[in-house]
């Protein structure tokens, strides 16, 4: 029996559905979580509500690079690895900007967004589980979302901290460790990315 490629065909359906499903949620909680921080004066929440957004862009070039060549896909991991570096930087910038300027983070605010943001995470981690020994782009979403869930209960822990000791450093700590983080993650996306353009090209 030959092959139709409809199994092919099933695989892009189900990749697609859970990639639109992901990406409507993540590009919800940026605007919650980004509001959420700018009410608060958390770096911590305004961080993670970034993550949330490139996690969004990923999932977008994610459903764009379904069906397309090695070679796209490939770029299309780079590209989303850029952009989550991009944003990492900017938050350690933003982090400095608040300490040199002074910020006071409530926490209440900071706790019962993360949570929110934690939950919406869990589920869409575990949409994608199937996704992550997949091609290079989709693993790049399993990372970025996986980043997500550090970031939220990092985010917890810094509310948590506010609260106990009056003070604004904990989310400073914690807004520039989410940075390093989506830093770190970006860079192994992009070792990734680069992985799979040499063998696009052999």
């Amino acid at each position: 029996m030959s092959d139709c490629g409809c199994h092919h065909e099933a695989k892009n359906s189900r990749e697609r559905r859970v990639l639109w499903i992901a990406l409507g949620l993540n590009a919800a909680m940026a605007v919650i979580g980004g509001i959420a921080g700018w009410i608060a004066q958390s770096t911590g929440l305004l961080a993670d509500a970034l993550d949330m957004l490139s996690d969004a862009t990923a999932y977008t070039i994610g459903l764009i690079a379904i069906g397309r060549t090695a070679r796209f896909k490939a770029n299309a991991a780079w590209l989303s690895g850029s952009i989550l570096l991009v944003l990492g930087i900017g938050v350690l910038v933003e982090v400095g900007r608040r300490v040199m300027y002074g910020a006071e983070p409530l926490s209440s605010w900071m706790i019962g967004t993360a949570l929110l943001s934690l939950a919406v995470n869990v589920s869409v981690l575990r949409m994608l589980a199937p996704l992550k020994s997949g091609e290079v782009h989709l693993r790049a979403t399993w990372l970025f979302t996986r980043a997500d869930v550090v970031a939220n209960l990092g985010v917890i822990l810094a509310g948590v901290l506010v609260l106990w000791l009056d003070s604004p450093y904990p989310d400073f700590v914690i807004g520039a460790l989410i940075g390093l983080y989506v830093i770190k993650e970006a860079v192994e996306i992009l070792g990734d990315a680069r992985r799979a353009q040499r063998e696009a090209k052999a």
